[in-house]
């Protein structure tokens, strides 16, 4: 990989991976788009490495409490605040975590086509248009309740679609159920501490198995690019979220779809 892939690549998977907008369609995209060659296994795994360690940094205060108040928990049996978010995060992963295990030969046989993509990424703009217009935003990420979590996990689990989003997905669960918008977008971040950790070590395991040779500067290259530009991400979406809403990443999944019909939809 020369150094503009590595910088391209590594920047497009830390934006994208918290913005409702689908990282996995992006990085299916850009080599598509680029005539590149696919960055490998080990590549992916680095810039996976980059996003969780910048989630991780960012929340870190909030997973120290969580972590102390589980563990308390598994003692005493007292589910406080914290801990009851620490266990719904954990619940929430199992869906995905299902999901995946089942389908993932399937899907990345079936479901990684540029139209498929464009499909996923209309419909689920729509979606989150429709619960950032119409929910009513007036809960915070404490008032989470078991059926949340289980409806927030399940439409986590159709992210494994390209073009969905994970954050998407979730976010948008999340505004249905009337959660506010920096609840639903935090509780979504910290949601996918675990999922980018599945998703990494299934990119490992993959990469035990190949034969193919470690370029280890592209991958320290692609850790930092990532968790910087991923750590950015979070702040300034969470800074600005409550000012402009989804409307603005609803607008580019629509101008995204329309492109990739134009490139890629059959004529004639």
């Amino acid at each position: 990989m020369d150094l503009i892939q590595i910088v391209v690549l590594a920047i497009v998977q830390g934006i994208t991976e918290f913005l409702p907008v689908s990282s996995s369609a992006h990085l299916i995209l850009v080599p598509v788009l680029t005539d590149w060659e696919d960055q490998g296994l080990a590549f992916d795994v680095a810039v996976h490495l980059g996003t969780l360690t910048a989630v991780i940094i960012y929340f870190w205060q909030d997973i120290s409490r969580m972590l102390t108040a589980w563990t308390r928990s598994l003692v005493t049996r007292e589910l406080t605040p914290d801990a009851k978010l620490a266990w719904a995060i954990g619940l929430g992963t199992i869906p995905v975590g299902l999901t995946g295990l089942f389908f993932k030969d399937f899907i990345e046989v079936y479901l990684r086509s540029p139209l498929v993509i464009a499909a996923a990424t209309v419909i689920f703009g729509i979606l989150l248009w429709a619960a950032d217009r119409y929910g009513e935003r007036l809960r915070n990420i404490y008032d989470i309740k078991w059926l949340d979590v289980l409806l927030i996990g399940i439409s986590q689990a159709f992210a494994l679609i390209p073009g969905t989003s994970r954050s998407g997905a979730t976010m948008t669960m999340a505004l249905f159920l009337g959660f506010s918008r920096d609840a639903a977008a935090r509780f979504s971040f910290l949601l996918s501490i675990p999922v980018i950790l599945l998703a990494g070590g299934l990119l490992t395991l993959d990469l035990l198995g190949s034969t193919d040779p470690i370029d280890w500067r592209a991958l320290v290259l692609g850790v930092i690019l990532s968790g910087i530009s991923a750590w950015i991400c979070i702040h300034y979406f969470l800074k600005f979220l409550s000012k402009i809403g989804m409307l603005p990443f609803v607008i580019y999944r629509f101008v995204l779809a329309a492109f990739l019909l134009v490139m890629f939809l059959p004529l004639g």
